[in-house]
C-alpha cells in the first residue's frame, strides 16, 4: 500500500473497475475485489467472515429507482432487501430486512465532506432489475438496486457494517441503453472516487 498504514476498515467492491476506482484514494484501507451477482458473493463473504477487519463497507455502483435520482447520486443504505429466493441461505426469513448498523455514522462524515446522501433501502437482486422490474422494487420501498450488498452482508458478523452505493442508471437511463450511459457513468466514477477518498474517515458506532 506504497509505506501506508493499513486500516481496521475492509472495503468490498464486486466489480474490477470498482475496485479499481476506490483502492486508488481509499488511503490505506484494505480492498476486497468480491465479484458480480449472489454465487461470487455468497463464495467472497465466506472470506469475509474470516477477515481481521473491524468494520466492513460495501463501496460501489447501482442503479437508482426513483424517478428523481441521477446519475453521480450517491446512496448509503439503512437497510437491505434481500430477494425472496434466497433469504434462507442468507440467515434471514421471507420479508425480513438486513439493518445496516454504520448507516448514521457514514451519512454524518459524508455530508460533513461536502457530499449530498440519498439514504433508504436497497434492494439486492439475482439479475439486472430493468423496466418494470425497477417499479416493483420501489414499491417494495428500495430507493436503489445492487446484485451484491444483501448477499456480502452474510459474512460481516457482528462487526459494524454499512453499504453505499453511487447511481450509475436510472429508470430513465438504464444499461441496456450503453450510448445514454456514458456521461453518466464518467459521472458516477468520480463520485464513487470521491465517496472512497473520504473512508478513512468513517469512524462506525458499535
Amino acid at each position: 500500500m506504497n509505506g501506508e498504514e493499513m486500516s481496521d476498515l475492509l472495503i468490498a467492491a464486486p466489480l474490477r473497475v470498482e475496485a479499481l476506482l476506490v483502492a486508488s484514494v481509499a488511503r490505506g484501507a484494505r480492498v476486497c475485489r468480491t465479484g458480480i451477482g449472489y454465487e461470487r458473493s455468497k463464495a467472497a463473504a465466506r472470506a469475509l467472515r474470516e477477515h481481521p477487519a473491524t468494520a466492513v463497507v460495501v463501496v460501489g455502483f447501482c442503479g437508482g429507482l426513483e424517478e428523481s435520482s441521477t446519475p453521480g447520486d450517491v446512496v448509503v443504505a439503512d437497510e437491505l432487501i434481500p430477494p425472496d429466493e434466497v433469504v434462507q441461505g442468507l440467515g434471514v426469513r421471507r420479508g425480513q430486512v438486513i439493518e445496516c448498523s454504520g448507516a448514521e455514522a457514514l451519512v454524518r462524515m459524508l455530508g460533513d465532506r461536502g457530499l449530498e446522501v440519498r439514504r433508504g433501502a436497497i434492494a439486492s437482486v439475482l439479475r439486472p432489475a430493468i423496466g418494470s422490474e425497477r417499479a416493483e422494487l420501489r414499491d417494495r420501498g428500495a430507493i436503489a438496486v445492487d446484485m451484491e450488498s444483501a448477499f456480502l452482508a452474510r459474512g460481516v458478523g457482528e462487526r459494524p457494517f454499512a453499504v453505499v452505493r453511487v447511481v450509475v442508471d436510472t429508470p430513465a437511463r438504464e444499461l441496456r441503453r450503453p450510448l445514454a450511459t456514458l456521461t453518466g457513468g464518467a459521472r458516477a466514477a468520480r463520485s464513487l472516487r470521491r465517496v472512497a477518498g473520504a473512508l478513512h474517515e468513517w469512524v462506525p458506532e458499535d
